[in-house]
């Protein structure tokens, strides 16, 4: 399964592919479906630019976007959103356009208690499990974790010479995560080698311009939907 990750909390500054409004994100999300994209990672962004987890804005988006593909879509919960603990899982609950689902990163502090709040709206919850944090030992130690829909193996490792090794050693630390399907990506100079290591051990992978503003040969990626076909292209070497 691939999932394209539209945005993430990068801005027009960054690219000007990346979609900003929410009539760009669900004409973004539209072609990269149609490019072979199964589900939708989005995030809601306030008019100006910063990422948001306001019902009012979040509604328009959802809608926008469930217009133009007829696939899961989730969003983000991420701190730099909404730092306060407290205040996230009140924005969850204040909700009046639920997405399929929501990441949680667990490193955050909070994160149990906005994953909570997820499932009690009916929400399912992507646990993110980012690297270099202690997010998969606490994990694994949550009464949440056999309820979530996914893992989110986020490799934060950026050399595109480590990154592999840095997500194979975050698989060993998640070891069988409860029985949870695992998604696992990576980001930036990594996006791409973690993303070919997903495809030779089996796993979901997501790519999109929050991931990576690259294709594998280097160019800059002109749209979602341009990594997507990109990702379905990839093939292994003989012997990898």
């Amino acid at each position: 399964m691939i999932q394209v990750c539209l945005n993430g909390p990068r801005g027009a500054g960054d690219s000007a592919a990346v979609p900003m409004s929410p009539a760009a994100m669900a004409e973004s999300a539209a072609a990269a479906v149609a490019a072979g994209a199964a589900e939708v990672h989005v995030h809601p962004k306030t008019p100006c630019g910063l990422d948001t987890l306001s019902a009012r804005v979040l509604a328009p988006v959802l809608t926008a976007i469930r217009d133009a593909v007829d696939v899961p879509v989730g969003v983000t919960t991420g701190a730099w959103a909404e730092p306060d603990p407290e205040c996230r899982a009140q924005r969850v609950r204040s909700w009046t356009v639920l997405p399929d689902h929501a990441s949680v990163n667990w490193h955050e502090r909070g994160a149990e208690e906005v994953a909570a709040a997820l499932l009690e709206r009916g929400v399912g919850v992507e646990a993110g499990i980012w690297s270099g944090t202690d997010a998969a030992r606490r994990f694994l130690a949550s009464p949440l974790a056999p309820r979530v829909t996914r893992v989110l193996a986020e490799v934060t490792d950026p050399d595109p010479a480590t990154a592999s090794a840095t997500a194979r050693a975050l698989l060993d630390e998640l070891g069988s995560a409860h029985g949870v399907p695992v998604l696992l990506h990576g980001e930036d100079g990594g996006a791409w080698p973690v993303a070919r290591l997903a495809i030779r051990l089996g796993l979901d992978t997501r790519i999109g311009l929050e991931d990576t503003l690259f294709l594998p040969d280097g160019r800059p990626a002109r749209s979602n939907a341009e990594l997507v076909e990109a990702l379905r292209r990839l093939r292994l070497p003989e012997g990898a």
